[in-house]
């Protein structure tokens, strides 16, 4: 039995071997929102007992978790806390977009969010409460559906159509609401409708009286960077007074992408460019 299992261990599962195994096991640890225990680990990971202690030990010693003797628990450690910062600095629309969602926030007196795609999901990146916040799913740092989502919905509108299709592939398409759309053929149709308008909504999709006007952010060459949205509850306005919205978003999409130009983002186009002059 150990030589299967070493055999299966080396294989590494289809997940990139060590490395990858060890991105699973610091996702999983990620996953619970606070400091676990190793039965805690051990009870949700697929991994045998030995080989997930001896992912964790590898992490401990890069400084990739920290381990609380006290309380017998591992939580995120220090160096991916500071690996972190920067990829938030580097990747993330955050510090652009941050001074001109503050500005739209004021002016709209209703939430506002920055999302991009994260794989098949969306990730929130920034957020701006209401005057009068409401509860909801969404938090800077969290990650929900792209397919029920304003802002899922607009950035997959907007993407090249094979990375469209694979993404639209990997979706759940989960009924979350009386509203969701759960099926590919509903959301490709309701893309040709965001294309075609340039903007999209949440009409109660993900959750209950929660609706939205989204927009994408765009680069020079048209390249889907991220989207910004609108948020209220269909308890204090509805979608046509959200709507009525959509040229201060178009505004404040167009702002951040100017912007844009002048960053380094990864962005992919300058380093393709630069290739090419050096192959010609």
């Amino acid at each position: 039995m150990a030589t299967a299992q070493t055999s299966e261990d080396a294989k590494g599962n289809g997940t990139g071997g060590t490395v990858g195994k060890a991105l699973e096991v610091m996702d999983l640890v990620a996953s619970f929102g606070r400091p676990v225990r190793f039965s805690e680990l051990h009870t949700q990971s697929a991994y045998p007992k030995a080989t997930l202690y001896r992912l964790v030990q590898t992490l401990l010693s890069q400084r990739m978790l920290a381990f609380d003797a006290d309380r017998q628990t591992y939580a995120p450690g220090i160096r991916l806390v500071r690996l972190a910062h920067a990829a938030w600095a580097m990747s993330s629309l955050a510090p652009i977009a941050r001074p001109h969602i503050d500005l739209l926030s004021a002016d709209v007196r209703e939430t506002v969010h920055v999302a991009q795609l994260d794989g098949a999901q969306v990730l929130y990146v920034e957020k701006r409460n209401a005057v009068d916040p409401i509860e909801m799913y969404s938090q800077a740092g969290k990650v929900g559906p792209a397919y029920c989502t304003g802002v899922g919905k607009v950035m997959l509108a907007y993407l090249d159509p094979n990375d469209a299709q694979s993404v639209i592939a990997q979706q759940s398409f989960h009924r979350f609401t009386d509203a969701t759309l759960c099926s590919a053929d509903a959301l490709e149709q309701e893309l040709i409708d965001i294309r075609q308008h340039g903007y999209g909504f949440d009409r109660e999709e993900h959750e209950p009286g929660i609706i939205c006007v989204a927009m994408p952010i765009k680069s020079a060459n048209g390249r889907v960077m991220g989207a910004l949205s609108v948020t209220s509850s269909t308890a204090r306005t509805n979608l046509a007074a959200l709507e009525a919205l959509v040229p201060r978003l178009r505004e404040t999409a167009n702002a951040i992408s100017e912007e844009l130009q002048n960053w380094r983002f990864p962005d992919g186009t300058r380093s393709n460019q630069q290739r090419k002059a050096k192959e010609g």
